[in-house]
């Protein structure tokens, strides 16, 4: 269905009530459920990273339920197989004439919204699983391709703490992800109120705002929101500022090993204008960029063994990046 302005009013309109609608569950993580909604109506998946009891699942299964998408949980583990997340082909046999047929068996990935839980706990085999999914949305099984609902969503977990009997992700797949958020403890005065909500008989009725139609149609008007040249020429001088072998900036050969890759500057600019709708503009911004930089570039950019044992992260040399690339006139 086109898109006219009344309904691109309504639309937007409702863009706000989804966000009231997961806070009547989530306590505080204001950035992170701004970071997840960006990801979301931008088209991408996300890495979630968090120590355990930080209601990762319960974000990501309470933005479901107010999307009125449905929703599968995947725990991975060591000894999941592919066809556990793809699905499987079973035999049936049809009564009426007593011939037998292989039939496929859809797996949890044929979801609007699938949480793969501790992703880093299966090996590669099983973790490669989703990468024709996350990329083509589909997957393909004995030669036949199977088309994912839309739209798809798929949001990764992983423990920064606990390294024992995990398989740290490649690179080729942390590149899938469009953001990579990372989830910290509550403030003192949040993590009251998640006591004092959850420890009780409190019971919160959740109402869906905004429907799958909808969500495609925002998707879609994403993709519209203008961005100047000059803009786009400063997104491509940061991402090629992470790279030691063609940047001038001394900071980045002494401290990066490996610099981000063109997809990191689409995910930036995909990102940045999905900031701005759900802000209720329809052009870019130089802040929308800047909020958007650190979850970007942060699993993109690798740092080197000298940074590592000094303490300075990839978000330490977005940071530093933001401050040391020169601006193009004009903006």
């Amino acid at each position: 269905m086109e898109l006219t302005e009344n309904n691109i009013k309504s639309l937007l309109a409702k863009l706000p009530l989804l966000k009231t609608e997961i806070q009547k569950v989530i306590v505080g993580q204001e950035h992170i459920l701004d970071e997840l909604l960006v990801a979301f109506f931008a088209g991408g998946h996300c890495l979630l990273e968090g120590v355990p009891g930080l209601a990762k699942t319960l974000l990501v299964k309470t933005m479901s339920q107010a999307l009125q998408l449905s929703f599968r949980r995947i725990q991975f583990t060591p000894d999941l197989m592919p066809t556990d997340i793809i699905g499987t082909e079973i035999l049936e046999e049809d009564h009426a004439t007593g011939k037998r047929f292989f039939k496929f068996n859809k797996g949890p990935l044929f979801a609007n919204i699938v949480l793969a839980d501790e992703i880093n706990r299966t090996p590669p085999k099983t973790q490669s699983a989703l990468l024709e999914a996350m990329q083509e949305f589909e997957v393909t099984y004995g030669g036949q391709t199977y088309p994912l609902d839309r739209p798809f969503f798929i949001l990764a977990t992983q423990n920064p703490i606990e390294q024992a009997g995990t398989y740290p992700l490649p690179e080729a797949q942390l590149d899938r992800f469009l953001l990579l958020i990372r989830i910290g403890y509550p403030t003192a005065q949040e993590e009251f109120e998640v006591l004092n909500r959850t420890t009780g008989t409190r019971k919160v009725e959740l109402n869906a705002v905004i429907s799958a139609e909808e969500i495609t149609q925002a998707q879609a008007l994403v993709r519209q929101v203008s961005i100047s040249e000059d803009l786009v020429r400063y997104v491509s001088l940061i991402i090629r500022a992470t790279r030691p072998d063609t940047t001038d900036l001394a900071y980045v050969k002494e401290w990066v090993r490996w610099g981000a890759g063109p997809r990191a500057g689409q995910a930036l600019i995909l990102t940045a204008k999905a900031c701005a709708l759900l802000k209720g503009r329809y052009a870019v911004l130089m802040e929308d960029i800047h909020a958007m930089a650190t979850p970007v570039l942060r699993h993109r950019v690798l740092m080197n063994f000298k940074a590592e044992a000094e303490g300075i992260t990839a978000d330490k040399a977005t940071a530093e990046l933001i401050k040391l690339v020169e601006r193009p006139k004009g903006i």
